[in-house]
């Protein structure tokens, strides 16, 4: 009965969401009256939304390369010597989505790169600047945790045992072993910067501005509108999470083969 209730809890907003997205009309009732597909038709030919679907693109492809440059070096480097100040960097980044929540982020950003030193506030490089920090700890989770199950570090010492340089190492088994994490990893960043609106809210320009800060000003207008632009965000979402769970399934097979 409670899982019943929390299950409806959850999922009838987004079944009335879809749908008002296919409705006429949708004015104080609960259900909207008539069929249509206007909505989608209009969001398709409005060009705001057209730019702010790509900007999204943009900017999650471009956070999702920083990302994995940054640690993939970084988690091998803090497990390969977890010493006190190593463990202590690993927690910091850890708990960095806590600690920052993405407001105190946008805040800071405002305060600091709206000034003559740095004005770079509204461009799209700082959307991507602060994207990497919000969505970089769940990537260094996951290649940390993975790097230790999959004990790596055997596997090098048998491969340095043979004559295998540093180099050799890292690319022929390092990186090869990690290729599920590191994509189920970007999965996770990728939905997470889509979906970001708090701190890109702040901190983007007119021009530059990602779907989530574009979505809001459709629910100031017509309500199937704002339905139908809604239930593109969510089908984005689910194809994201669709690829995170058949990733992770991927990821599981691998681990349990090693």
């Amino acid at each position: 009965m409670v899982i019943g209730i929390y299950l409806l809890y959850i999922f009838l907003p987004i079944i009335l969401l879809i749908v008002g997205s296919f409705g006429e009309s949708w004015t104080n009732t609960l259900l909207p009256t008539g069929f249509s597909l206007r909505w989608y038709l209009d969001v398709w030919h409005d060009p705001s939304f057209r730019r702010a679907f790509l900007m999204s693109l943009y900017v999650a492809l471009g956070t999702s390369a920083i990302v994995t440059a940054l640690t993939v070096p970084l988690a091998y480097a803090l497990t390969r010597s977890m010493g006190r100040t190593a463990t202590l960097v690993a927690r910091l980044v850890a708990v960095m989505p806590i600690a920052a929540p993405p407001v105190v982020l946008g805040f800071g950003y405002i305060i600091i790169f709206s000034t003559d030193t740095f004005p770079w506030l509204g461009t799209t490089a700082l959307i991507v600047a602060a994207h990497v920090v919000t969505t970089l700890p769940y990537m260094f989770q996951t290649l940390v945790a993975d790097i230790r199950h999959l004990h790596l570090d055997r596997l090098e010492l048998a491969a340095e045992s043979l004559g295998a340089s540093f180099g050799q190492r890292f690319f022929h088994i390092v990186l090869p072993s990690l290729r599920h994490s590191i994509l189920a990893g970007l999965v996770v960043v990728s939905a997470i910067s889509i979906g970001e609106f708090q701190v890109t809210n702040l901190i983007a320009g007119f021009l530059n501005r990602t779907y989530p800060v574009v979505l809001l000003q459709a629910f100031y207008g017509a309500t199937g509108f704002a339905c139908a632009t809604t239930v593109i965000l969510l089908f984005l979402a689910a194809i994201g999470a669709g690829a995170g769970a058949l990733t992770a399934r991927a990821a599981a097979r691998a681990k349990e083969s090693v």
